[in-house]
């Protein structure tokens, strides 16, 4: 039995007018369990038409207001984050431990929006000249979309809505086709909690939903999740029609291994960064860099044995490290990435290729599934180091030093997440100081920021000023007003000509 997923327009579930859907499939077993019914234009407007209608009213609701009512969605998200982990597990595949983990960081996003009380305010000058007060207020923009992608449907999305919302804005939202129940189910908690009809919507579609939100004059701001090819779309075709643009692009992450680490560490740090949610994550470390001789005979006798034992099994299995590849394409866009590398010359020591659905669980043999894969002596130029995989491969290069380490990162295309292994404090300090990366770890693979401090990159993985969530969450999703005041019994008479200065 298969099961439709429609739109949530101004408080309830409304189908689409267009008549396309597109299939929802579970990647563990390969079945289809759902249709997509994808957005027309008329359903956009529809959505965006509710959030206009919407907001008067919400932007002018006290900041505490709004902040009670995320409150009390916080308190449903804790009872039901069980049900939305197991809704990703369901249609994205990732394991039902890392979808709690996924949940659970949207939860924290919530609760730093919990604070907007405080977030939203500004600055004031008593007498800035004679008789005159300077202020800043930071006031809502309207109506604002997300574009949110297949990999995190809960979280990603909660890097953008709760900010907006605790701003004073409406907001539309635009999941992933591929995993688009969670994003009705958080739609039905917010109305619980007191939010009122068509302050959050959601649009389930494919590009002509994006172009739609992009292209629409009632939309003031999109931020935007995925690729770099397509942030690179929605930014340049976001800010051609007027709007505030933050799109977040692919990534190319490396992880330096110094000869001072530990390499036990940095063992558990591959593995579980490459390898976890089938490395179908931005922050995803899929290169190692060994540097200086023997750095790489020290770590991968033991990789390439965690390797052949990761646990790829059905994400419902609480023993699974991994699961399945989110749909079938993208196992056929990975596997063509391990035949370049071997066809470039890299040395393939693990061959997820070889992997046995038949080891994944009864009912599994028809789901899209590929074990962990291990290249040596990668280099530069090799496709495999240059684009992004979007799965479980990891390559590695070896080095002779430090600032040849540096060197090659600063020179990739992207600047998403970088780690570096090391007991050294000196190595520490100057490998934050002079990586060109916008986020970076030291003995931390995965170096994703709290909520209160803002997730983004450098280069070719952020288009745009201002970084997701955290106080840049917050500037994103509002603009600052200045306002000076006078009053009449302080004013002097006559017109005044020139270039008005402190006095």
């Amino acid at each position: 039995m298969t099961t439709t997923i429609a739109h949530w327009i101004d408080g309830q579930v409304r189908p689409a007018t267009s008549g396309q859907q597109q299939n929802v499939f579970n990647p563990a077993t390969g079945a289809v369990t759902g249709q997509v019914q994808l957005a027309s234009h008329a359903d956009v407007d529809a959505a965006v038409a509710a959030a206009k209608n919407a907001w008067p009213a919400w932007a002018n609701l006290p900041p505490l207001r709004r902040a009670r009512i995320l409150n009390r969605f916080l308190a449903l998200l804790n009872t039901h984050k069980d049900d939305l982990a197991r809704m990703i597990t369901a249609e994205h595949g990732k394991v039902f431990t890392d979808a709690q983990g996924e949940v659970t960081r949207g939860i924290e996003i919530v609760e730093f929006a919990c604070g907007a009380p405080h977030l939203l305010k500004t600055n004031f000058t008593d007498q800035v000249s004679t008789n005159i007060d300077n202020w800043t207020v930071r006031q809502p923009l309207g109506v604002v979309a997300g574009v949110t992608p297949f990999n995190f449907p809960v979280m990603v999305p909660m890097w953008m809505f709760p900010m907006a919302l605790a701003a004073g804005n409406t907001f539309v939202l635009k999941p992933s086709p591929i995993d688009p129940s969670p994003s009705l189910f958080m739609a039905d908690l917010l109305k619980q909690a007191g939010l009122p009809d068509g302050v959050f919507n959601v649009v389930q579609g494919d590009k002509l939903a994006v172009d739609s939100l992009l292209e629409h004059p009632d939309v003031k701001a999109v931020s935007f999740v995925g690729s770099t090819p397509i942030a690179n779309y929605v930014y340049e075709t976001g800010a051609r029609h007027g709007k505030r643009v933050q799109a977040l692009g692919g990534a190319k992450n490396h992880l330096v291994v110094m000869p001072d680490a530990d390499m036990d560490q940095v063992v558990d740090a591959l593995v579980g960064a490459a390898y976890g949610s089938a490395g179908e994550r931005c922050m995803a470390v899929s290169v190692a860099v060994f540097v200086g001789e023997g750095t790489a005979e020290k770590v991968l006798p033991q990789l390439i044995e965690r390797t052949k034992a990761l646990k790829v099994l059905n994400g419902e299995n609480l023993d699974a490290e991994m699961g399945p590849i989110v749909t079938a394409a993208a196992k056929q866009r990975i596997t063509g990435y391990i035949e370049q590398g071997v066809a470039e010359g890299a040395q393939l020591l693990v061959d997820g290729r070889q992997f046995d659905a038949a080891q994944t669980g009864a009912g599994c043999e028809q789901g899209f599934w590929i074990g962990g894969s291990l290249f040596d002596h990668v280099s530069t130029d090799m496709r495999i180091y240059k684009e992004e995989i979007f799965g479980p491969v990891l390559a590695c290069v070896r080095v002779k030093d430090f600032g040849e380490a540096i060197d090659i990162i600063n020179a990739h295309e992207f600047g998403n997440g970088v780690s570096c292994y090391t007991r050294d404090g000196h190595i520490a300090r100057e490998f934050g100081r002079r990586i060109e990366v916008g986020m970076v770890g030291i003995n931390v693979p995965i170096p994703v920021p709290m909520a209160w401090h803002g997730f983004g990159g450098w280069k070719k993985s952020l288009f745009g000023d201002m970084h997701a969530y955290g106080e840049e969450g917050i500037r994103f999703y509002t603009r600052q007003k200045s306002i000076m005041q006078r009053w009449p019994e302080a004013t002097a008479k006559g017109a005044e000509f020139v270039m008005p200065t402190s006095q």
